[in-house]
């Protein structure tokens, strides 16, 4: 990992349609040192080691979608794209190989190219499950009360002593 790292915190609110979250989004520009071989195994167990696990390799979504009962952590192994967060008027970010995007509970996402544009190790505090939330009015207000229950990770997926448990407090 690289000593000076870049955290660009993006504070979301709810829009009606999705909860968004009072902790922010933190995206760490240029994070991971990924090497040559098996990429998406090394990002993997760099989450593992803090606590970060349930796993899974794909791309990302190319539709608004939220996790009401666990946070989310994404480590780009490979390519680059635009994502959405927060809904449909939200912001539009850069992610590319070696960037990791911690998103609170809460929080939508969206691939605005193709969802196989980027490689992406997925994972969840302490191995946690996660539920998939689209938006529905149908919801809410049941996803609001989840995420009000989803506890702060104590570690930061790739072991930050400054990073996410210094700004989700």
């Amino acid at each position: 990992m690289e000593q000076n790292i870049e955290i660009e915190k993006i504070v979301l609110q709810d829009d009606g349609t999705f909860p968004n979250s009072h902790y922010p989004v933190l995206l760490y520009k240029g994070v991971l040192d990924i090497p040559m071989l098996f990429p998406a195994i090394y990002v993997k167990h760099l989450f593992e080691k803090n606590s970060w696990s349930n796993s899974w390799d794909a791309g990302v979504f190319e539709y608004h979608h939220y996790h009401s009962i666990t946070h989310e952590v994404l480590g780009i192994y490979k390519g680059r794209t635009k994502l959405q967060l927060g809904g449909s008027k939200g912001p539009q970010i850069f992610v590319e190989k070696g960037d990791v995007l911690i998103i609170p509970a809460g929080v939508a996402h969206k691939n605005l190219g193709a969802e196989n544009s980027v490689g992406v190790i997925g994972a969840y505090p302490y191995g946690r499950n996660y539920d998939m939330n689209y938006g529905k009015a149908s919801e809410r207000p049941g996803t609001d009360k989840n995420i009000s229950k989803v506890p702060l990770p104590a570690t930061d997926p790739i072991g930050l002593p400054d990073g996410l448990t210094k700004f989700w407090k």
